[in-house]
């Protein structure tokens, strides 16, 4: 049974916004009280969190489909809905993020490091946050947007200071027991270790991390083996340590040679050249391990190697060992830049940046691309001629007509808003351009008409004026 997984395609769905109330307040004594419809709540997002509780991706291997929960619609007597409760998933530290494309989107190192995977849907506007001077009592309310769906990879590079790699039943599950507290499980035969093993090692003032890598052999960087599936957890060290087998029984291998193919391996890998290097000759403890580790020593280190002689059963070797990585983990650390205090990044539009695009495709169909004409038509009820006009309105005053006319567009043209898998088409009609109080007269509520003295009315028509020309667009949440 799987027990380790390091690597899961992940399904996220972001929740829903939920719609915005359309309602007129009634009471006794008090028709048409006004609009009091409220909003809706704010969908859930999905948010990956580090957690050093977690160490495998197992729960998101048997489980891949995650969702968070929808915001709720808003109701009469101006009551928003509640919004949507955020699904966090824990993930190990040292999580790496993929987009399908392959591309890193996050590397998720520290407890408590999060990143939201998909975003909720806004909750739309009800009829009383949609009421102004010009719309006295909407009869429409804007629908709530629809969450993120999102495939991400997550591919999990353990965060250790120390590796060690080498063949497998080379010694290493034996040495990072002895130098630390772990308790791999051990054997003498070959692919005894199918995870990563981590421990802690305390050398002096320095405590440091150490991981023992699966064993390696000839063509793993290729696939061969379990190599590949691991190699990825060395990246993120610091220091890489060969053990190398002087008591081999195999009779074509030799520490010389099996340290040239884990050599050759880690370099097609790539990404590793820089990491300095340690060679420890285990298992001397036995005769013929002790007169091989004195023969190949010489060689070793005339190619540049600190060599360690050491032997994990019978504890020979082990304090310098320890205390030797010690120093190259701090002098790696000491060499890291510190952390710089987070930057806000301001990148204004330009001046001339309108949002949005047309553009006329080779069947004469006019499409429209840019975040708030895509948004505006995410929210409208279509079934609502009150919703349609004011989209109509938004539109206008986003400049979108005005484009549509220099782009060669005629009455009667197809206009289609947003990407060819999910667009509104319809036939353009534009509008009867005679001043923005005409503008504001869509959605409007004429029973209030009637109810209203001459005079009254009169002076709201002089508001309306007035505020057309200071308005760009209605109240929009953040």
């Amino acid at each position: 049974m799987t027990t380790f997984v390091d690597r899961v395609e992940l399904h996220v769905a972001a929740g829903n916004g939920g719609h915005g109330c359309a309602s007129v307040h009634r009471e006794k004594f008090k028709p048409l009280g006004g609009p009091d419809g409220g909003n809706g709540g704010r969908g859930g997002d999905v948010i990956l969190t580090v957690d050093q509780s977690v160490t495998t991706l197992l729960d998101y291997h048997h489980s891949p489909h995650r969702k968070a929960t929808n915001g709720k619609p808003g109701e009469g007597g101006n009551r928003s809905g509640k919004d949507g409760q955020d699904l966090v998933l824990p993930v190990p530290d040292g999580t790496v993020v993929f987009d399908k494309a392959g591309n890193v989107v996050a590397d998720l190192i520290g407890h408590g490091t999060s990143y939201v995977a998909a975003q909720g849907g806004r909750g739309g506007l009800g009829n009383a946050a949609l009421a102004s001077a010009r719309r006295k009592a909407p009869g429409f309310a804007l629908l709530g947007e629809p969450g993120d769906l999102r495939e991400v990879v997550l591919e999990l590079k353990t965060v250790a200071d120390v590796a060690l790699v080498g063949y497998p039943s080379a010694g290493k599950s034996s040495l990072i027991s002895v130098l630390s507290a772990a308790k791999p499980k051990i054997a003498d035969y070959p692919f005894t270790t199918l995870v990563p093993n981590l421990g802690v090692v305390t050398a002096g003032s320095t405590v440091y991390t150490i991981a023992d890598v699966p064993g390696l052999i000839p063509g793993a960087s290729q696939g061969k083996g379990l190599g590949l599936e691991f190699l990825r957890h060395v990246e993120r060290c610091s220091v890489l340590v060969h053990v190398l087998d002087t008591a081999t029984l195999e009779s074509d291998r030799d520490p010389a040679s099996d340290l040239d193919l884990i050599e050759e391996e880690l370099r097609q890998y790539g990404g590793l050249d820089n990491r300095p290097r340690i060679v420890v000759l285990n298992k001397v403890d036995v005769p013929d391990g002790k007169e091989l580790a004195e023969l190949v020593r010489p060689d070793l280190e005339a190619r540049g190697y600190r060599v360690f002689e050491v032997s994990a059963v019978a504890h020979m070797g082990l304090k310098e060992l320890s205390f030797a990585l010690g120093d190259l983990v701090a002098q790696s650390r000491a060499a890291k830049p510190k952390e710089e205090a987070t930057r806000i990044v301001i990148r204004p539009k330009a001046v001339d940046d309108t949002g949005f695009t047309v553009t006329r495709e080779e069947d004469g169909l006019f499409r429209v691309r840019g975040e708030k004409p895509e948004r505006w038509v995410r929210q409208t009820d279509f079934a609502n001629d009150e919703a349609v006009g004011y989209l109509a309105d938004r539109l206008n005053r986003l400049g979108v007509e005005e484009e549509l006319m220099k782009a060669g567009a005629r009455s009667g043209d197809g206009v289609a808003i947003g990407p060819e898998e999910n667009a509104v088409v319809f036939d353009w009609e534009p509008s009867v351009m005679a001043g923005a109080e005409m503008l504001g007269r869509r959605g409007e509520d004429h029973r209030l008409e009637e109810a209203r003295p001459a005079a009254q009315r009169r002076r709201d028509r002089q508001a309306e004026r007035d505020d057309a020309q200071r308005e760009f667009d209605d109240f929009e949440p953040f």
